[in-house]
């Protein structure tokens, strides 16, 4: 009972922060969009162990609960992943080249998988003034590294086009998700980009032409009911991208932060929850999937996410049993946001996002708490959403934008000054 008490406690607090809004149908589904029909729930325990037994310390937690809990996402979410790689190696086809203006030091790496098949490619800017290693922040993009960032040396890259299943040049696609690396590298921090249709493309019948494919057995045509799909294949190549950072000797790579928006904030979510070697996760509008509670009937639900005509592709198949019966879900999104502690966390929201739930965000932050505290960790210290622009920077953070999905340019000053504090 005591996560009821805490959603009602709350979502009282909360109403003033965001508006309600008419109700809509997306894939022949309902969405709600007015908080007094978002229903009533009780959530699952994070630090109550599948025994029964309740987690009093650290260690039970580290050794016992924590274990138990990625399993049942893997089992239940995202799937299960390989692990690293034989066949993994790095292609450092730009060693070090002075940049933006020479503010940073620029690579450009090629990271194969395997012998054969998909690769990606990864940018990285450090501070050209750094004396010693840097940290970094390595962003997940919808789109090439070319059009990430404005800088002619960049390698000319390709991008998928969803609809005739094909590569186009990067230079014939959307510029979206544009990055600028120079207010990071001034306060001493890296940059980091990949493609995220590199890894895996992202729409259904893809399979063939990631990496998911590299890892089917023999006769099988499709992932297995509790194996990856697309987000599980996105965060497996972002730990990928990581294991090129320990062997940069420009990076610290006990300082490498995520970050990604949308279904991509979802990405590194999980990706930060699995490879603990992540430092800190910056999740931006994760929405269902991510950081909103699955339980609270808001905007996107588990069934739009299954639906057919939608984004299966992107879960384990197990993920669709789910979608008419919630309830019946071992795990909720606070206890993907407790899988990140005792990391730095930040979530970023806006308060017009009805479609992400961005009070269900804060809600799922509140409850994943109890884990931050027990941790010795600060917790969002608070149980009354903030107002927008009014960010709580704490080890679990949160900020809300005045706006909708994504991010606006005051979203990436945030993010800075929760680095610089915690990284």
């Amino acid at each position: 009972m005591k996560s009821a008490w805490v959603f009602l406690l709350v979502g009282a607090a909360a109403l003033a922060q965001i508006a309600d809004y008419p109700s809509d149908a997306v894939a022949g589904l309902p969405v709600n969009y007015t908080e007094a029909q978002a229903g009533s729930y009780t959530l699952p325990d994070p630090l109550v162990l599948s025994s029964g037994k309740p987690v009093a310390d650290a260690k039970t937690w580290r050794e016992k609960r924590r274990p138990e809990i990625v399993r049942l996402f893997e089992e239940n979410q995202f799937g299960r992943s390989p692990g690293k790689p034989r066949g993994l190696r790095f292609e450092v086809f730009d060693k070090g080249t002075p940049a933006l203006g020479g503010k940073a030091v620029r690579r450009q790496v090629t990271i194969h998988f395997a012998e054969t098949g998909p690769t990606v490619d990864l940018l990285l800017y450090l501070p050209a003034a750094a004396r010693g290693k840097s940290p970094v922040l390595l962003n997940a993009s919808f789109t090439a590294n070319s059009n990430a960032v404005e800088d002619p040396g960049i390698k000319p890259g390709e991008i998928w086009n969803a609809k005739e299943q094909k590569r186009i040049p990067a230079s014939a696609g959307r510029r979206f998700g544009r990055l600028d690396p120079t207010r990071f590298l001034d306060a001493g921090i890296g940059v980091a980009t990949l493609y995220y249709g590199d890894i895996d493309p992202d729409f259904n019948g893809g399979l063939p032409h990631g990496v998911r494919h590299l890892f089917l057995k023999p006769g099988q045509s499709q992932p297995e009911a509790g194996e990856w799909g697309t987000i599980g294949a996105w965060a497996w190549g972002l730990s990928r991208a990581l294991d090129y950072l320990e062997t940069d000797k420009g990076v610290d790579a006990k300082r490498v932060a995520l970050t990604g928006v949308s279904r991509l904030g979802k990405t590194v979510l999980w990706a930060g929850a699995h490879d603990e070697r992540f430092a800190a996760v910056i999740a931006s509008c994760s929405g269902e999937g991510g950081a909103a509670l699955s339980r609270r009937h808001y905007g996107e639900t588990v069934g739009h996410l299954v639906a057919p005509t939608r984004y299966p592709y992107q879960f384990a198949a197990n993920y669709g049993k789910y979608g008419d019966r919630v309830n019946d879900m071992p795990v909720d999104s606070h206890m993907l946001i407790a899988l990140i502690a005792p990391r730095p966390l930040l979530l970023q929201t806006g308060n017009t996002d009805k479609w992400s739930d961005p009070r269900g965000e804060f809600l799922a932050a509140v409850a994943a708490g109890p884990v931050y505290r027990l941790l010795g960790k600060q917790d969002l210290g608070t149980d009354r959403i903030p107002e927008a622009g009014k960010p709580i920077l704490n080890t679990l953070g949160y900020v809300m934008h005045d706006g909708g999905h994504g991010m606006v340019p005051s979203d990436w000053d945030v993010f800075l000054e929760f680095l610089k504090r915690h990284l």
